[in-house]
């Protein structure tokens, strides 16, 4: 889309990255949707792993509304390793911590004897889906800069949602997207896109977000099985499996707080 911004974020000096519009998020213009936050956060800790350790888990805790403010990342190695290593990251905000990131990284090694199969996701819908709107809004900046094709479910209706995703514009401006970027940039959507309430009348927040990977994704598309289960005390759970045409990549979960508006 020839209106799109250059990139997520624009990157300044001493670990400063000013986000642009395509981090906006549906519920307040002035606030960061999750997905971006957690992709700028991996990105600095993978660039403090020695090469040969890939990332297998990240757990990310949204501490309050994320503003779309210029931000500082810090990076703390909290258990290093020469076989797994656990690294802390930080997105800090006028001074004040938003957004907290844990990953483990695990040495890569040599092929097991015994390789387990996985059935491919549905097939990349040869037509793109009408822009994605969220709660009547089609031009917020997160759902833009994400290219959505729906194989299961779709925009206007509620429960599993199965999604080819492809993200349009850089993580950081001047910096190619990577398998890993690409994948945490839309994890963090799951549970929108498989509500099971209406949003005009249900809030549905999820303060933390983990996504475990197999293996990072090849080529630019990405899919997503979505679902999202309620409890009977006003907490849910949204789960995801990750795709790519070659087969399983990973999965998602976000336990929900769910409350009438």
């Amino acid at each position: 889309m020839s209106d799109q911004p250059e990139a997520f974020y624009l990157p300044a000096d001493d670990g400063v990255y000013e986000p642009t519009s395509a981090t906006e998020s549906p519920w307040d213009r002035d606030a960061q949707h999750g997905g971006p936050p957690t992709a700028l956060l991996a990105h600095a800790i993978d660039t403090t792993v020695a090469p040969g350790m890939r990332m297998a888990r990240i757990s990310v805790d949204f501490l309050a509304p994320i503003p779309r403010r210029p931000a500082r990342v810090e990076v703390t190695p909290l258990r290093p390793g020469r076989q797994v290593r656990l690294t802390e990251a930080h997105l800090i905000v006028e001074g004040q911590v938003a957004v907290t990131a844990r990953a483990w990284h695990i040495t890569t090694g040599p092929t097991p004897p015994v390789r387990t199969e996985s059935t491919p996701p549905p097939p990349l819908p040869p037509e793109p889906t009408e822009q994605y709107d969220f709660d009547g809004m089609t031009d917020w900046g997160y759902g833009q800069a994400v290219e959505w094709r729906f194989t299961h479910g779709g925009r206007d209706t509620l429960g599993t949602a199965q999604v080819w995703t492809r993200v349009r514009i850089p993580l950081i401006a001047g910096r190619k997207l990577t398998g890993l970027t690409r994948t945490l940039i839309v994890a963090d959507s799951a549970n929108g896109l498989s509500a099971t309430l209406p949003f005009d009348q249900w809030l549905s927040i999820p303060p933390t977000m983990t996504t475990t990977l197999l293996r990072h994704p090849d080529g630019e598309w990405v899919h997503m099985d979505c679902r999202t289960h309620l409890g009977d005390d006003g907490l849910g759970l949204t789960q995801a499996a990750l795709s790519d045409p070659d087969g399983r990549l990973g999965d998602v979960a976000q336990p929900l707080l769910i409350r009438r508006r």
